[in-house]
């Protein structure tokens, strides 16, 4: 997806590759691609269900039991919907008997696609991560509430030890499994050998997996990622990570390459290797 090179346009002729699933890239890409990049893809997370669906399914049967579920990501609300969906459950039952929260906006707008007319209860004004979060429940009585958190085999153990801390009984369960799609070397070798400005990362586990598959290639790599948990991941990965997104949402990481690329002038930011 791209936009012919315009004099007028912050990204013009800048060549940014976007390492989240296709489906989930479509916003970012067209506001980057609406400003003058040509966006690349390269998906370093695919989606897999649980090697055992007996905890997620146990805990769905019984969603009426329930205070709260807890969505970290549009994965995990995807991974809920189509699991109800297999069983044959009532999804309004998020909506009617069991109060739902998300993490953010993108978040938000997933689980009101998968469960029309459902109500969420709680998001973080801003800040939108798991910290924030835990930080919105603190807001809400939760003490001898029980919370389910579907969540990613990858997924870190700070959001249930906040919401256990408020005296939440909170159940984990593993929603989905992120897996690494195959020939991700061989493809940023590809774009690699083309010119890059930057590589756009959403997870840690898109770092981890570009990083596992693509080994030398990945260190020095410029980076623009999605805040500081990413942030964090990339440093640590060896990249060069040279735009942050505050808030985490496809627009502030919009924002946030649109002010380094606009630092580094036409040619600063492109990076070629053989």
């Amino acid at each position: 997806m791209s936009t012919p090179p315009s004099a007028d346009l912050p990204l013009s002729g800048r060549r940014i590759l976007v390492t989240r699933r296709l489906e989930q890239s479509g916003a970012l890409a067209e506001q980057l691609s609406a400003l003058g990049a040509t966006v690349l893809t390269l998906p370093a997370i695919e989606v897999a269900p649980p090697e055992d669906p007996a905890d997620l399914d146990r805990a769905l049967r019984n969603i009426s039991g329930y205070d709260w579920v807890v969505f970290t990501s549009a994965n995990a609300v995807q991974a809920v919907s189509r699991r109800m969906n297999t069983l044959g459950l009532d999804k309004a039952a998020l909506g009617r008997v069991v109060a739902a929260a998300s993490v953010g906006p993108a978040t938000s707008e997933a689980f009101h696609k998968a469960f029309p007319g459902a109500e969420l209860r709680l998001q973080p004004a801003s800040d939108f991560r798991a910290e924030a979060l835990a930080e919105a429940f603190t807001k809400h009585s939760v003490r001898g509430q029980r919370v389910l958190l579907p969540l990613s085999d990858r997924a870190r153990e700070m959001l249930p030890h906040a919401l256990r801390a408020l005296g939440a009984e909170v159940d984990v369960v593993i929603a989905y499994r992120t897996v690494a799609p195959a020939r991700l070397r061989e493809g940023l070798a590809t774009h690699l050998r083309d010119g890059l400005d930057l590589v756009v990362f959403a997870s840690p586990s898109a770092v981890e997996h570009l990083v596992t598959a693509a080994g030398e290639l990945v260190r020095g790599l410029p980076a623009a990622v999605m805040g500081p948990v990413t942030e964090a991941a990339a440093r640590d990965a060896g990249l060069d990570v040279r735009a942050v997104a505050h808030p985490s949402t496809a627009a502030g990481l919009v924002s946030a390459v649109v002010a380094h690329l606009d630092r580094t002038g036409p040619q600063g930011g492109g990076q070629e290797r053989s």
